[in-house]
């Protein structure tokens, strides 16, 4: 099911808050990458024996997650004319939303005094909710491209 009309695609193709997620989205994988390492050595006590690393690693993995949620918000108001949850990326809002949960129980849960090995857990657990929803991405990506390259063909955009 595509969810851009021609006039939307165009306005995609054109918009700054599309560049700005182009290049956003893979920095925040590699933030990932890196967090998700960090976590994995401190678990298996390999390399990183102090747990403040964990916790900086999700930080930083948060604050980029909400910046990509941001910057998501801009674009589907111009292209869609809704903040969030606008039809088109309803799907894509809601796994956003309860992987940003994931990410933040993280510090409510340090900040009410959860041992390290539950949030070392939590922390997987919000990284999880990050590829989940990244492969939700992916996928309408690729189905998006394919829908523009048959609009393409057939002289609509």
């Amino acid at each position: 099911m595509p969810r851009y009309t021609p006039e939307q695609l165009a306005k995609r193709n054109s918009s700054v808050w599309t560049d700005i997620q182009i290049i956003l989205a893979p920095l925040q994988f590699f933030v990932f990458l890196i967090g998700v390492t960090v976590t994995a050595l401190y678990a298996n006590n390999l390399f990183i024996h102090d747990f403040y690393w964990v916790s900086i690693a999700i930080l930083f993995k948060t604050l980029f997650f909400a910046l990509l949620f941001i910057t998501g918000m801009f674009f589907e108001k111009e292209i869609f004319n809704k903040w969030v949850y606008s039809k088109e990326f309803l799907w894509e809002d809601v796994g956003s939303t309860v992987a940003a949960a994931f990410h933040l129980l993280y510090f409510v849960m340090a900040y009410l005094g959860y041992n390290e090995d539950v949030l070392v857990t939590e922390a997987f657990i919000a990284y999880l909710t990050y590829v989940m929803n990244a492969l939700q991405y992916l996928v309408r990506i690729i189905l998006e491209k394919h829908n523009e390259r048959k609009l393409q063909s057939a002289g609509q955009v």
